[in-house]
């Protein structure tokens, strides 16, 4: 090997993404010494911004949930000391939900979203309330009872109209990439609870203040960051994590590995394949990674007074039918889509405006670009923002093979594997129990989707090294 680093640490941890942070700075507090290399210049994966012309675009994710009292998120910025270095700001309504026939918000007061409901759906009331007490209060071995039923098998226990059970599940399609019929129920309800009925924080600057406090958290607690810095290898010996190998053949010694990147890229490229069991690989290719998506940033003139609510993410669905719009996305139809999510934010005015959109190749995207940008942008003058394109003074578009440039998800996957029944709580995706101190962190592990749970996620894979070391988890 090249260069032999002078240091030898006690923990590695591939990606600096919101888990990788998370688990690093609860690692570094305990007093482990801490490596996280990121490939990217500048931490968050899809929770970066970026400026343009005086504009400050978030990249992907801009908002998080449960931020509430006692909530996930919440909990994790106060054990690390971050909560009072951050602006956050709530906006109310979060969400709004927009059809042909309704329009529903999701409001700070969850009596105020089922009354919304329960007039556009008055014989559903009783059932309404029903639901989001079982959102909002049940224990968890409740939503882990529900861990094999698909999120259409939850609303059918609850419902029977169904442009309800349509309109309920619409954010998750454009959340998660999936129809009810397929997405699991124990996604879909987390996704509610955590995000729908208790979400839409904002950070004043950008969602890039996030991963930028948590850095600053985890060198202030002694932990060393690398940005620009790819990670080529994980180096096994005996059965047991080595170190990594980054950049130009540089070896880095380590006791523990945490992989918070790409699954198939810690199995499939950085593990030799002898280190890596062929009925394991077998089941990783058999898994199939969330949906991608086209993300399109408006930056528009500050003499335009038309923008709908600010810093609410609305979501808007012409018709009732999801699985023609799943169907749809995977062609990469967009005349059939059906639907969009879009995000204003209450700085200067610009548009955030998201679809689900497959990976495809690079001539796909070279030949379509434009087209799905114009047509995006048409699409949000008819039925949301008229006269959008006259006020136009900034326009870039993201495609599948953007967001896999920066982060290296396979095919550009928002949310790790699809969420999925079969593809939940995988054994094996989190403690690699074929290799001694190599555990795998946020999305990739099939334990959920969305900031709050990679967050959680991050957390609870520092608890097991931390338990392992005979640390005291705080």
């Amino acid at each position: 090997m090249a260069n032999i680093h002078a240091n030898e640490y006690d923990v590695i941890i591939i990606g600096a993404g919101i888990s990788g942070l998370v688990c690093g700075c609860y690692l570094a507090k305990a007093g482990m010494k801490v490596l996280i290399s990121e490939q990217h210049f500048k931490p968050g994966g899809y929770c970066t911004s970026f400026k343009r012309k005086n504009f400050t675009f978030d990249a992907a994710a801009h908002c998080f949930g449960g931020y509430r009292k006692n909530g996930i998120t919440r909990k994790i910025f106060e054990d690390l000391n971050i909560n009072t270095r951050l602006k956050v700001i709530k906006s109310n309504p979060s969400n709004i939900m927009m059809t042909p026939d309704y329009n529903i918000s999701f409001w700070d007061e969850i009596e105020q979203t089922g009354y919304e409901l329960e007039k556009c759906f008055p014989h559903e009331s009783k059932n309404i309330i029903k639901f989001f007490n079982f959102l909002t209060r049940s224990p968890a071995s409740e939503f882990i009872r529900i861990r094999h039923m698909t999120f259409q098998d939850l609303l059918d226990l609850y419902f029977t109209d169904n442009k309800l059970k349509s309109l309920l599940s619409a954010p998750l399609l454009g959340i998660g990439g999936l129809p009810p019929a397929l997405m699991s129920a124990f996604v879909g309800a987390k996704l509610y609870s955590e995000f729908l009925l208790d979400g839409g924080y904002h950070l004043t600057g950008g969602i890039q203040e996030l991963p930028d406090t948590l850095a600053e958290a985890f060198q202030g607690s002694g932990g060393t960051l690398l940005l620009s810095s790819r990670v080529r290898k994980i180096k096994v010996k005996n059965k047991s994590v080595h170190g990594v190998i980054v950049g130009n053949n540089e070896f880095i010694s380590s006791k523990y590995v945490i992989s918070s990147c790409d699954a198939k890229q810690s199995f499939l490229e950085l593990l030799d394949k002898e280190d890596v069991e062929k009925e394991f690989c077998a089941n990783l290719n058999k898994m199939r990674p969330s949906i991608s998506n086209f993300i399109l940033y408006l930056g528009l003139d500050r003499n335009y007074r038309e923008l709908p609510c600010r810093a609410a993410t609305i979501c808007f669905f012409s018709h009732y039918d999801l699985n023609k719009s799943y169907r749809a996305i995977q062609k990469a139809d967009i005349n059939s889509y059906g639907g969009y999510m879009m995000y204003i934010p209450d700085r200067e005015p610009s548009v955030l405006a998201v679809i689900p959109a497959p990976y495809k190749n690079e001539e796909f995207w070279n030949e379509n670009k434009e087209y799905f940008s114009s047509w995006f942008i048409k699409r949000i003058e008819e039925t949301s923002i008229p006269h959008l394109s006259e006020h136009i003074i900034y326009k870039e578009a993201a495609t599948p093979l953007t967001l896999f440039r920066y982060t290296l998800n396979y095919q550009g996957a928002c949310f790790g594997w699809a969420a999925t029944p079969s593809q939940l709580l995988v054994p094996g995706f989190k403690k690699n129990i074929e290799i001694e101190g190599l555990y795998l962190n946020g999305h990739w592990t099939t334990q959920g989707m969305g900031i709050s749970s990679v967050a959680y996620v991050g957390a609870e894979t520092a608890k097991l090294v931390l338990k392992k070391q005979k640390i005291r988890y705080t």
